[in-house]
């Protein structure tokens, strides 16, 4: 996901911190984590994703295939290794936690989390993949928290309940770098934790 750029300082972050409880969404533009404003949404990428603010040592991964190399589908990623010992993004704290790292992207970077929520697809031309939970928004639940994810194995079905572990990487695209996870492993679980969460 996109991070803010560093014109918008205090107010930048201010804002990303809002992006995650901030829902309402325009049929033009849906977007995970992403917030509607002109000024914004120039770095947002086809799923509405923000893009985040790297620290200069931080590298992006190389460039995910355009949209007409491989239409309407998932940036091919490989899987990352099964981690050691991962970040677990928990449910109580999970709106915080995930603020946490798009806020504080070079304390997480190449390191391991390990996160459950809904599995969800989004995209115009190009499909990208999430794992979120809803929280608080303008318009009742309608805001969300989580992180893109990607790997080059087989994808559950929108809305299932899955357990992401993976790698906290980056990619660019049109000249901004985005968060996500490169998935070490990605299971459907039949329990289900809380779909809406406030913190």
């Amino acid at each position: 996901m996109k991070k803010a750029k560093s014109v918008f300082g205090v107010t930048g972050a201010v804002l990303v911190c809002a992006l995650f409880v901030s829902g309402c969404q325009n049929k033009a533009a849906l977007a995970y984590g992403a917030l509607q404003n002109g000024a914004l949404q120039k770095s947002t990428n086809a799923a509405g994703t923000l893009s985040v603010l790297l620290p200069e040592s931080a590298k992006a991964a190389p460039e995910a295939p355009s949209a007409e190399a491989k239409p309407v589908s998932q940036p091919v990623f490989a899987a990352a290794e099964m981690p050691v010992n991962p970040i677990e993004i928990k449910e109580k704290m999970f709106i915080a936690q995930t603020n946490d790292v798009y806020l504080n992207p070079e304390d997480y970077l190449g390191k391991g989390i390990k996160l459950e929520g809904l599995f969800k697809r989004e995209g115009y031309g190009q499909e990208y993949c999430f794992v979120i939970r809803y929280g608080p928004g303008c318009c009742g639940n309608d805001g969300n928290a989580g992180f893109e994810v990607a790997w080059d194995g087989e994808y559950p079905n929108e809305d299932e309940w899955v357990e992401a572990i993976g790698v906290l990487q980056t990619y660019e695209e049109d000249g901004y770098p985005y968060l996500y996870i490169a998935l070490a492993s990605l299971t459907v679980l039949d329990e289900r934790g809380a779909e809406f969460v406030t913190q």
